[in-house]
């Protein structure tokens, strides 16, 4: 079993904060996706949406987009549980996730590169296609951000975490949340207190430790 993976791309530290959190050791191969390497052959082939990080299992199976890689390594390492334990711990999660991906880490994603002069010829992942940039997903981005922190600062009182009083794969998603708004000088809105300490939280935590 092999990672192909770009050490220093968020979606490749987030399965990589999910390794060291659960203690788990895997053959990695570095792509550097800033050159492209995930665009040439094999690696074209083997995950035809061009993006890293993948996984290859010892049968050829392909397994991209990185919670669907964390919660396979999930079901075969199941000590140290960061999806849940219980069926209502697990659904918690899931709803989670699914918020954080769908009402920040996506307008973010798409916020930073349309932003970022690096991607200009990579507005979508996986391309080098000459779409131009629209700053207009910046500031859809902190409308959502604004919008979501507000819902989840309600949601927050007397939990440790997003998801309860366990740490789980939602807050190594909810971490690369706050990279990117301070990658975009986006600041969490003032009234959001138990946001922050979240934020605080994570950013001190030793399997969210980058160089």
């Amino acid at each position: 079993m092999k990672l192909y993976s770009f050490s220093l791309a968020p979606n490749g530290r987030r399965v990589t904060a999910f390794l060291n959190e659960k203690e788990i050791e895997l053959d990695v191969v570095e792509l550097n996706a800033r050159k492209g390497e995930q665009l040439k052959e094999p690696y074209k082939s083997m995950n035809t949406f061009n993006c890293v990080p993948f996984l290859e299992l010892d049968d050829g199976t392909v397994i991209s987009e990185c919670l669907s890689i964390c919660r396979y390594l999930e079901g075969i390492h199941p000590s140290i549980p960061l999806f849940g334990e219980s069926n209502k711990e697990q659904a918690i999660v899931d709803m989670w996730c699914r918020r954080i991906e769908l009402d920040a880490l996506t307008p973010l994603f798409y916020a930073v590169r349309n932003t970022v002069p690096f991607f200009k010829d990579r507005v979508l992942a996986g391309t080098r296609m000459e779409i131009r940039q629209e700053k207009i997903f910046l500031e859809r981005a902190i409308d959502m951000i604004n919008l979501f922190f507000t819902r989840v600062e309600k949601d927050f009182s007397g939990k440790e975490f997003i998801c309860g009083n366990f740490f789980s794969v939602a807050d190594i998603s909810g971490f690369f949340v706050f990279a990117a708004m301070n990658m975009l000088k986006i600041e969490i809105p003032d009234h959001c207190n138990n946001v922050k300490k979240w934020r605080d939280k994570l950013f001190k935590r030793k399997s969210l430790q980058f160089d």
